[in-house]
């Protein structure tokens, strides 16, 4: 099983920029599509941004299109989430997770095999 680890949340000024990692330790990380999702007080766990094993598909909530951009490095076993232009209602925990099974649509909570724990995202207005 793959273990996953979040890092980079923190505060930011509306505008400014973060870059999410997600350090994934165990089985082959490279078998398996990665997602990032966010919980924000009182409201369901949402889908942010997913991409393929192979890194050549990729899925993006229409909230975060043009601001967001996930990648990940199989070589590393690294997942990435960059995030510009953020806004106050980007505030919320984000989590990586991964999917045994390739996306072939969007993924939704559901879909997901394993969780991180989260990493906080601030913005301020």
């Amino acid at each position: 099983q793959v273990h996953l680890v979040e890092s980079g949340g923190g505060f930011v000024q509306a505008g400014g920029s973060l870059r999410l990692s997600c350090a994934a330790s165990g089985r082959t990380f490279s078998n398996y599509a990665m997602a990032w999702f966010r919980q924000a007080p009182g409201k369901d766990r949402d889908l942010v941004a997913a991409i393929t094993w192979n890194g050549l598909r990729t899925f993006y909530a229409d909230s975060v299109k043009g601001r967001i951009d996930i990648s990940r490095v199989n070589a590393k076993n690294a997942l990435y989430l960059q995030m510009n232009s953020l806004k106050p209602r980007d505030t919320a925990v984000y989590y990586c997770a991964y999917s045994i099974a390739d996306f072939a649509v969007e993924p939704t909570y559901h879909g997901m095999d394993c969780w991180g724990r989260g990493s906080l995202v601030t913005v301020s207005s």
